[in-house]
């Protein structure tokens, strides 16, 4: 998993609430347990006036022209600002799977939906939790400007503005370290690789019987 210390890039709008998963990454794509394909098909329904299907050319669809991921102000996007209980609906943890292979590695929002809120942090995105009064000053700033910029310091719990404001939010010690570190579930285990080798060798010696079953 990437690490994540410093995040400063341009910012896309989604103005509203209840975001739930469906619209994230709609049900016909979850043909895959793999972490990649996704991207593609984030807030399909939005980003497309036809109906999407699996294995479809997105290059040949009619595209929705006010949706602010098609405008040409908006690409390269990789914060995303929301409103209250973003990522609601199903536990589908391919919602943060497309939105981070779309390139949004920071999600910020009033409130989220506990599961979403839980699947960002394993998958190396940080929902950012900040007032509604912040989001909405946020929101005029990034449709008065174009190109407009934030700045988010994970060590710190800082976002920052371009011109100067920053906004302090809260998150736990043990998944900032994990970011931090660019550690997943996987990661975590392996830094106890040393003390789980030496279980094993010393389980070896106790009950030999055992590794002689599972190398037979």
């Amino acid at each position: 998993m990437k690490k994540y210390t410093v995040e400063q890039g341009i910012v896309a709008p989604l103005d509203r609430a209840n975001v739930d998963t469906d619209l994230i990454i709609p049900k016909q794509f979850l043909k895959s347990i793999k972490r990649s394909g996704f991207g593609a098909n984030l807030f399909d329904e939005l980003r497309y006036l036809d109906e999407g299907y699996l294995g479809q050319d997105n290059s040949k669809r009619p595209l929705n022209k006010g949706f602010a991921l098609n405008q040409p102000r908006y690409q390269g996007a990789s914060i995303l600002i929301s409103r209250a209980n973003f990522g609601c609906g199903s536990s589908r943890e391919h919602a943060p799977w497309a939105l981070e292979e779309y390139g949004f590695r920071t999600v910020i929002a009033p409130s989220y939906a506990d599961i979403f809120y839980n699947n960002s942090f394993k998958n190396g995105m940080l929902p950012v939790i900040l007032s509604e009064e912040i989001v909405d000053q946020l929101f005029k700033e990034c449709l008065a400007t174009e190109g407009y910029q934030l700045t988010i310091d994970l060590d710190a719990q800082e976002v920052r503005t371009p011109n100067g404001e920053s906004f302090q939010f809260e998150v736990d010690p043990f998944r900032k370290h994990c970011l931090l570190n660019g550690l997943d579930d996987i990661g975590l285990t392996l830094q106890a690789a040393d003390d789980i080798r030496a279980y094993e060798e010393k389980t070896k010696q106790s009950r030999p019987w055992v590794f002689a079953e599972i190398q037979g």
